[in-house]
């Protein structure tokens, strides 16, 4: 289907979905995410020309079905997966991909560390139907001995090379410069992005500015060609409550904003990460900042984490940030499970995350009154009070778990059509009772007596 589309465009200098969108021209792109949203057209496009939201849609991923990311459409959320130098395979890394996809991640990001990073993104990107991303540094620094032996060139082969497999989005850690190191001083954690302390660690050794920073341009033209969206990483987001909102998070912040346009003015699509670990209570001024600092680009957070004190659940203590965020303005939502801070996740893990962050982002659509956001609870809601349960399993995020949940405590006779679960039991099941409340009332309207 979207190879006929890209071949139409063979021979153009540029082919991002900004540059079509800028010239007025819907897109088979625009008008695919138009249907899945449920908005015009013309609506899709106009954002993508001004930049509140994107289409990651590298030209060699014919396997995708565009989706959008932006204040305009449905909240999205993000699931990431990829090996380690410790553990994880093809196999294993194409379950957590299907996995991702068949409970609902919206993108997945291959954030593979480990051996045969090439196979890896070449099998995840050929079985994926959602847009991949990636974080380029990590397989530039598998190339070299160490992190001081990294060089632009370097950096931006790894970033072609990605291109070239078909690679819809990469985090590029371009904003955090030689003059943000002393920020850090009086944090807890420090630089906790990966990337981004592997680019303090080199810039420190060699006394120079950013290398993508300083070859911002040459990056910007490997993304028109190839219509890769740039995800500015956020590489002194806080990584514990005690360091967010500070000096260098929001220092770094000041230049996200700066490449942002930068990249406009090239016609590449560009979304921004944001924290992190950050209290409830700032959660809407992180996301209000980042709106005005960068111009209303898509803002794309980690979480973020309300709170430090649960390793082994922080796929729910980031949900209840993630809410906040969607509501707050976030285009989309990374995912964290129970592994964060612990290990390499696993499937298992993976499906705990895309869970939970499916409930985030729902949240945040019904509290943005999305149209059309909370029918299916509207739905579910009937299917229950009927005691319809296969419907109420259909309905669900979950449907497995909700079936295997329901069935666990009740006779096999009773699972399919016990007007009651085993919580109450038939004389205790409100349900139950406000449906004989109804019938009586129906039949025999009620009066007060005195």
């Amino acid at each position: 289907m979207r190879a006929a589309w890209i071949a139409k465009r063979h021979g153009d200098t540029c082919v991002t979905q900004m540059h079509y969108a800028r010239q007025g021209k819907i897109t088979e792109e625009m008008v695919w995410v138009a249907k899945r949203e449920q908005l015009e057209p013309e609506f899709i496009r106009s954002e993508v020309a001004r930049g509140r939201m994107i289409i990651p849609a590298n030209c060699n991923h014919p396997e995708l079905e565009p989706m959008a990311i932006g204040i305009g459409a449905r909240c999205k959320i993000n699931a990431n997966i990829g090996n380690s130098a410790v553990t994880s395979d093809v196999d294993e890394e194409l379950k957590k991909l299907h996995m991702s996809v068949h409970l609902g991640a919206d993108t997945v990001m291959d954030l593979s560390t480990g051996g045969n990073i090439n196979g890896i993104r070449s099998a995840i990107l050929r079985a994926s139907p959602v847009p991949i991303g990636t974080v380029p540094i990590y397989q530039a620094i598998q190339s070299v001995a160490r992190t001081e032996d990294l060089s632009a060139d370097l950096l931006l082969e790894v970033v072609e090379h990605q291109a070239q497999q078909g690679v819809d989005y990469m985090t590029i850690h371009a904003g955090i410069l030689f003059a943000h190191l002393p920020l850090v001083e009086g944090r807890i954690t420090g630089i906790v992005s990966r990337g981004g302390s592997l680019m303090a660690q080199w810039m420190l050794h060699h006394r120079k500015e950013n290398p993508f920073y300083e070859r911002y341009d040459d990056l910007l033209e490997i993304c028109r060609r190839y219509d890769v969206s740039l995800s500015l990483g956020d590489s002194l987001r806080p990584g514990c409550l005690h360091d967010a909102s500070d000096r260098a998070q929001f220092a770094e912040l000041d230049t996200l904003g700066e490449l942002t346009r930068r990249a406009w003015a090239k016609d590449v699509q560009v979304m921004v990460e944001g924290p992190g670990h950050v209290p409830m209570d700032q959660i809407a001024m992180n996301v209000q900042r980042q709106i005005e600092v960068c111009s209303e680009a898509p803002f794309y957070v980690l979480g973020p984490l309300v709170t430090d004190i649960a390793p082994g659940y922080d796929h729910i203590t980031s949900a209840i940030g993630a809410a906040l965020a969607g509501w707050s303005g976030a285009a989309m939502l990374c995912y964290v499970t129970p592994k964060e801070h612990l290990g390499l996740p696993d499937v298992d893990d993976v499906r705990q995350g895309v869970i939970a962050y499916k409930i985030a982002a729902h949240a945040a659509d019904i509290a943005r009154h999305r149209p059309g956001a909370r029918d299916r609870d509207d739905e579910l809601s009937r299917a229950r009070f009927k005691f319809d349960w296969n419907r109420q399993f259909e309905l669900s995020l979950d449907p497995d778990t909700a079936r295997r949940m329901h069935d666990a405590t009740l006779p096999e006779e009773y699972f399919k059509s016990a007007e009651f679960c085993s919580m109450c039991g038939p004389k205790f099941c409100s349900m139950r009772i406000s449906q004989e409340v109804e019938a009586y009332l129906a039949a025999s309207p009620a009066t007060v007596t005195t």
